[in-house]
């Protein structure tokens, strides 16, 4: 159950964010500029490519380095294939995670490894079998790990991972400890998750900033800094302070409460944000969603408009007419969230006004959200913040302390 006086208390919001996920996503637009001056410091901007890679093939583990090559793939359109490496499988001894490059891959394709650990085996390895085949390998990872320099060792280049500007999360254990100053205070390192707010941005932006040198996206330094302006616009509208009648993060969350998201996109940078926000919601709050593109969704996810994604009866197919009801949990209603990158107005053909149609026809309630931006990096961005901050809300109000 979500606790919703628990949105509008942002003291209690903080004692109950253990993982510093708030404050991670209040500064995805600092670690926006941090991962630009250290792609900058590492000579991504000066660099002159004979041409484009025939490939793009990018590995790492967790929802971070998915989201990533979901983004890259959506961003470089036909300009070049990306290949997202899914691992292999686990290596028995320590049970560490494999990747395997696929046969075809030669000196002119480009391997792009993004992790915030960096001490993972089967990435090390990955990138020795890169290096052996003669293809190019650029890592994102934290500075003196075993990737960061296997990768710099064999001539490879290494970007080191925009950490949180303002160091470890302190936390409370409670408000009498706090009251009696004899609390111990908790430092909680801001990479306990992939997929935690701040991360994504440390991975994605020097990759940005290199495949903007190659040509296959526009993505200048100076565009990158309006992207930091827009996060830190959005962390305004929605962090703790901000009521829940006027934060559009807050008012999400409430909404998924008791809801099964159907996530419908429309939009390059809607899709891979959308897709975002389904695994975010999984792995920051437990609450499984689904993510279709518009016209896809409506065939695809009509069936689940109709009735109880949670289904309704026991498991052998009866039900007691009889039992008493009263503890019975609330049914799980569907709950559409419709995300789109462009404006109402917008001229072309669009598959909003069916799916509305659709939902309201099945009396299943609809949350929409387009960004105010028209820039598609700055609009990718807003996308990602805001559904980033309604994921951290529905995890601390629906009881996560972890």
């Amino acid at each position: 159950m979500l606790d919703e006086s628990l949105l509008d208390a942002p003291e209690a919001l903080a004692r109950a964010d253990r993982r510093g996920l708030l404050r991670g996503a209040a500064e995805a637009g600092a670690r926006v500029r941090t991962a630009v001056r250290h792609a900058t410091e590492a000579g991504l901007t000066d660099l002159k490519p004979d041409g484009r890679p025939r490939a793009i093939l990018i590995a790492g583990p967790g929802t971070a380095a998915v989201c990533v090559a979901d983004l890259l793939d959506g961003l470089a359109g036909a300009g070049c294939p990306v290949v997202r490496l899914a691992p292999t499988g686990v290596a028995p001894a320590a049970g560490a995670l494999r990747w395997a490059l696929p046969g075809w891959v030669g000196p002119v394709d480009l391997l792009l490894i993004a992790t915030p650990d960096g001490s993972e085996p089967g990435l090390t390895l990955l990138a020795e079998q890169a290096y052996r085949r003669g293809c190019t390998v650029v890592a994102v990872a934290p500075a003196r790990t075993p990737l960061a320099e296997s990768v710099e060792g064999s001539h490879g280049l290494t970007v080191p991972l925009a950490t949180s500007p303002y160091g470890a999360y302190e936390g409370v254990h409670d408000e009498a400890d706090r009251d009696s100053g004899s609390y111990e205070a908790r430092r909680v390192e801001d990479e306990a998750a992939p997929g935690a707010p701040g991360t994504l941005w440390a991975l994605l932006v020097p990759l940005l900033v290199l495949l903007d040198r190659t040509g296959l996206i526009a993505a200048p330094v100076d565009a990158l800094q309006k992207v930091a302006d827009r996060l830190d616009r959005v962390a305004e509208r929605c962090g703790p302070a901000i009521a829940t009648y006027s934060n559009p993060a807050k008012t999400l969350a409430a909404e998924l409460a008791d809801a099964f998201p159907l996530i419908w996109t429309e939009g390059r940078a809607a899709g891979a944000a959308g897709r975002r926000f389904a695994a975010t919601l999984a792995e920051l709050a437990g609450h499984a969603a689904l993510a279709s593109e518009l016209p896809e969704a409506l065939p695809a996810h009509g069936a689940l408009l109709a009735g109880n994604p949670a289904g309704g009866v026991d498991t052998d197919g009866t039900d007691d007419f009889f039992r008493d009801r009263v503890d019975d949990p609330a049914a799980l209603r569907a709950r559409v969230v419709l995300l789109r990158d462009r404006p109402v107005d917008a001229g072309g053909l669009t598959a909003a006004p069916a799916a509305r149609e659709l939902a309201h026809g099945h009396d299943v309630a609809l949350s929409e959200l387009e960004p105010e931006a028209d820039d598609e990096l700055e609009a990718l961005a807003e996308l990602i913040a805001v559904t980033d901050f309604a994921a951290v809300y529905l995890a601390l109000a629906s009881g996560d302390r972890s």
